[in-house]
């Protein structure tokens, strides 16, 4: 049992020792951990999966409150980040960006093949993690930039923006402490410049699987790295 699961568990059994009804509105967050002796960052991945289940909802500015959430409350996207683990979403973007790199093959000009060539080399290049995670999210954008489609490249950039969170941010450095700076830099882009490669010869289906074995690298790296709580 993962140590948001025995927080949601323990939640549940603090609404019911408290008496609460459907409609009442739960403790503040700060209360809430103190009493249930955890983070407020777990506290709110418990909350976002009972949310998800309908048994309690939040609004910003008023608390969160017993039940179903009534017609007219829409989740807020920043609910789905708490909620998500690092591994959920690395496989949000296997999901996501394989069928990106597909369309690519097929979009993608003779310049903004040059364009995504140029970054590789500039991954080759660096020394630092920082220009490591800037040039991976550059590249990856770059790609959706290539389907001109503004959905595919918000949500690629709603996903870049959650490596910003925390929980990623914890389980990321793990992950570059176990495999180094110069993973990325050989590696890595070693596995972009075959998916560039695919793209170049407009090659849809093998530019598809040469993203998805990348993600995949990432993802079982992130799972050797041990788990975020």
């Amino acid at each position: 049992m993962t140590r948001t699961q025995q927080i949601t568990e323990a939640l549940e059994r603090h609404i019911t020792d408290a008496g609460l009804r459907v409609g009442d509105k739960l403790p503040p967050e700060r209360e809430l951990s103190r009493i249930l002796c955890c983070s407020r960052e777990t506290l709110r991945r418990a909350l976002a999966e009972m949310e998800m289940r309908g048994e309690l909802w939040r609004h910003v500015g008023q608390g969160t409150f017993l039940g179903a959430r009534p017609s007219g409350h829409p989740v807020r996207d920043a609910i789905l980040v708490q909620g998500a683990t690092p591994l959920q979403l690395m496989q949000a973007r296997m999901t996501i960006e394989p069928s990106v790199a597909a369309d690519a093959a097929v979009l993608a000009s003779p310049a903004q093949i040059a364009w995504l060539n140029h970054l590789i080399a500039r991954g080759r290049a660096a020394t630092t993690r920082s220009e490591c995670e800037q040039l991976d999210a550059a590249f990856h954008r770059g790609l959706a930039e290539v389907t001109g489609n503004p959905i595919l490249l918000g949500l690629l950039d709603y996903l870049t923006g959650v490596r910003r969170h925390a929980a990623w941010q914890r389980e990321w450095e793990q992950t570059y402490r176990r495999l180094g700076v110069s993973t990325f830099t050989t590696f890595h882009c070693e596995q972009h410049a075959k998916v560039v490669a695919c793209i170049a010869q407009g090659q849809g289906d093998e530019a598809a699987m040469a993203m998805r074995q990348h993600l995949e690298t990432i993802f079982e790296a992130m799972k050797g790295a041990g788990p975020v709580s």
